[in-house]
């Protein structure tokens, strides 16, 4: 499973629509999702120096525009994959690539798996 091989894989990552996916998002030179993570770090760094209870409001609103931004995100990805696909690989389907995409993205490049297959910036 750690080196790609389709037969390794979950069923999940199973497919050629979802190895476009991953390929697609694993040649994007930025994915700011990818460090979301260190955003989330200083923000439980500023919650423990501020206090929560006072500014509760503020990390709440942080928080759902972290949520939004990682989702407008995966979205915009999908829809280019979706798009890829269909010319590529008519007939397949595409359910589920938005949440596929965002559980991807969130991760950082080095953690993901299956690994990624071509370089940033590599043409898909």
């Amino acid at each position: 499973m750690r080196r790609g091989e389709e037969w390794a894989l979950p069923p999940r990552d199973r497919g050629q629509v979802r190895a476009l996916a991953r390929d697609y998002l694993d040649s994007r030179k930025l994915v700011v999702s990818e460090y979301i993570v260190f955003v989330l770090i200083a923000l439980v760094v500023l919650i423990f120096t501020i206090g929560a209870g006072r500014n509760a409001g503020l990390v709440l609103n942080v928080e759902v525009g972290i949520l939004a931004f990682i989702g407008l995100e995966s979205l915009y990805h999908a829809s280019r994959v979706a798009r890829l696909a269909r010319q590529r690989y008519p007939g397949q389907s595409t359910k589920g690539l938005a949440w596929y995409l965002a559980k991807r993205s969130i991760r950082l490049r080095g953690s993901r798996i299956p690994p990624a297959r071509v370089g940033r910036g590599h043409q898909v």
